[in-house]
């Protein structure tokens, strides 16, 4: 299975839809901090995490964004930052 990195991002504006999506995403996530995580995604897998986003969230009030990246161009860090890795498998449960 080909898996594609992708950043996804969130802005909820309730604190019980903001639990429930940040367990959401980690399921799917590799990495990542407050509202901004890196997930290594299959085109199923994406299409899992938008309609159980799409099911938690309120789309009239609160953001979410999945965002690939190209992986063929060098990603720059400063500080402790981490570089995304693949896992071998990711656990969905």
């Amino acid at each position: 299975m080909q898996r594609s990195l992708y950043i996804v991002a969130y802005d909820v504006r309730h604190p019980v839809r903001l639990r429930r999506i940040l367990h959401v995403i980690k399921d799917y996530a590799s990495g990542g901090q407050k509202s901004v995580f890196e997930c290594y995604l299959s085109n199923t897998e994406r299409k899992s995490l938008l309609a159980q986003a799409q099911q938690t969230l309120l789309l009239d009030i609160d953001s979410f964004a999945i965002i690939r990246l190209d992986q063929k161009r060098p990603i720059y860090l400063l500080g402790t930052a981490v570089a995304p890795s693949d896992q071998i498998y990711t656990y969905l449960g």
